[in-house]
């Protein structure tokens, strides 16, 4: 008899393919050959800015993309997003189960020091 997938797994499948297969969030990853704010992307791909931000949360909870932090002289920083992937990977496991697995892209010195900014921010 076959395992059923743990919560996890179906739910990191689930999530993967959810945001795979929305419309608006494949034009938002085909817009970030950079990373852009959400307000830029709003513009860039002719979506209304509240389903901009509702597509990122998808496409964020999939680990599909990265949040970063655009630093600003005038203190108003801005969160910037970028795609967080080279490939993703859907198999049939030997117990005929799926399985997804995300290629993470390596990051780059700038993107270690938004992330080190980012825990900066939340803990002030």
């Amino acid at each position: 008899m076959a395992r059923e997938p743990t919560a996890e797994e179906a739910a990191d499948l689930r999530s993967v393919l959810d945001a795979l297969d929305d419309a608006d969030a494949r034009a938002i990853i085909r817009a970030l050959d950079e990373p852009h704010t959400a307000s830029e992307l709003s513009e860039d791909c002719d979506i209304p800015l509240s389903t901009t931000y509702r597509k990122l949360d998808l496409l964020t909870e999939a680990e599909l993309l990265d949040e970063g932090t655009e630093i600003r002289s005038d203190g108003h920083h801005t969160t910037t997003y970028a795609v967080a992937f080279e490939e993703v990977r859907i198999a049939l496991t030997e117990s005929r189960e799926l399985d997804v697995e995300v290629v993470h892209l390596e990051p780059t010195p700038e993107d270690r020091l938004a992330d080190i900014w980012t825990a900066v921010r939340e803990e002030t």
